[in-house]
């Protein structure tokens, strides 16, 4: 038995915000002083390290849950199957449905049953709950699916990734620009031929790490409102992502039987195009070798950082061809990589 990604289906939403649209913020130090810089000169350098150009924002009638949704609708049709016939529905995400100008996450009930109610699935087989895990949340939440039904404990399963981070950002901190709005969903089988998952990695590094990206008070001193935003230690997340990811993939690859030479494309999560940049060269490296050119699909630059949602986003687009430059093709070997909150990581070798 194979155990395949036979539908995808992703959507990024309707509102682009641009750099220019951030050079009349207000953007202060961790201890709420003003920058000496200017704003051009903030987001020129942010620019240069991130690659980020412009963002995607859910308009302010959509929650994480209808993104969500939307997506795991073109996932089931792209893979012409019968929806009552799924037996999981797993949604990744870090925060739940926030409503506009209302940071506080909504869980109550799991987004994935809000999808399950959505799609209007009857069957109540059709288990649903959400996974906590970070970025890699989308990949992970693939390798439980297939980890029910390589143990016969299910046969189909819905596996879709969303987030509005745009509605938890500190607006005076310079890392409110990374973050973005997205939703990518699949559709993972059993099938008797085609695809299949061949390897899977997955590291939690707690001890030192767990708060490299966490909760935190608004750099403005003097908000005291005591609101929570997603916060980040850029420089210790970019350290250990160059480290850590490209050893998972190794470890990964190396379990699959594949050789590097093998393979195709490398779908990494969308967080920093320089920091993307160097866990494939580090990758690459290992195996004393050169990374290719164009092994690499990046939509960050006119996406920005969705995080579960951009992996799946991402090959759904190149599945689409919507990346002149890549195309994947059946039979292709493919890798899925990811870092994020935990501090987790992940990889998966897969055959198209």
């Amino acid at each position: 038995m194979k155990i395949a990604l036979t539908g995808f289906g992703s959507y990024l939403p309707k509102i682009k915000t641009t750099n220019e649209d951030f050079l009349h913020h207000e953007f202060l130090n961790q201890d709420g002083k003003k920058f000496e810089q200017s704003n051009t000169v903030i987001i020129e350098k942010f620019q240069a390290i991130t690659g980020i150009e412009e963002r995607r924002y859910a308009k302010p009638e959509f929650k994480t849950s209808d993104l969500g949704y939307f997506a795991a609708q073109k996932a089931i049709e792209d893979a012409s199957i019968d929806k009552e016939s799924i037996d999981y529905i797993i949604f990744a995400h870090n925060f739940g449905d926030l409503s506009t100008n209302t940071i506080q996450g909504d869980t109550l009930p799991s987004l994935a049953t809000r999808v399950k109610h959505k799609l209007e699935i009857k069957n109540p087989n059709c288990v649903a709950y959400d996974m906590i895990f970070g970025c890699p949340g989308w990949v992970e939440s693939v390798i439980q699916a297939y980890a029910f039904i390589k143990s016969e404990m299910a046969k189909t399963c819905l596996v879709i990734g969303g987030e509005t981070l745009s509605r938890i950002v500190d607006e005076h901190d310079r890392d409110s620009m990374i973050f973005a709005d997205g939703a990518g969903a699949a559709i993972v089988q059993a099938v008797e031929d085609g695809g299949a998952i061949l390897a899977h990695a997955s590291k939690t590094f707690a001890n030192g790490q767990a708060y490299s990206l966490y909760f935190g008070e608004t750099f403005d001193q003097t908000d005291q409102s005591n609101t929570q935003y997603i916060k980040m230690n850029g420089r210790r997340v970019f350290e250990f992502a160059c480290v850590q990811v490209p050893q998972a993939m190794k470890e990964c690859l190396d379990k699959s039987g594949v050789t590097i030479d093998q393979v195709k494309k490398i779908f990494i999560h969308q967080a920093n195009e320089k920091m993307d940049a160097a866990i494939i060269k580090r990758f690459y490296k290992l195996y004393q070798k050169e990374a290719p050119e164009n092994i690499m699909p990046m939509m960050i630059q006119k996406t920005g950082n969705s995080s579960v949602a951009t992996i799946p986003t991402l090959y759904d687009l190149v599945k689409r061809n919507q990346f002149e430059e890549h195309q994947i093709n059946k039979g292709d070997i493919v890798l899925f990589a990811s870092v994020g909150a935990g501090m987790n990581v992940n990889c998966m070798v897969y055959k198209i």
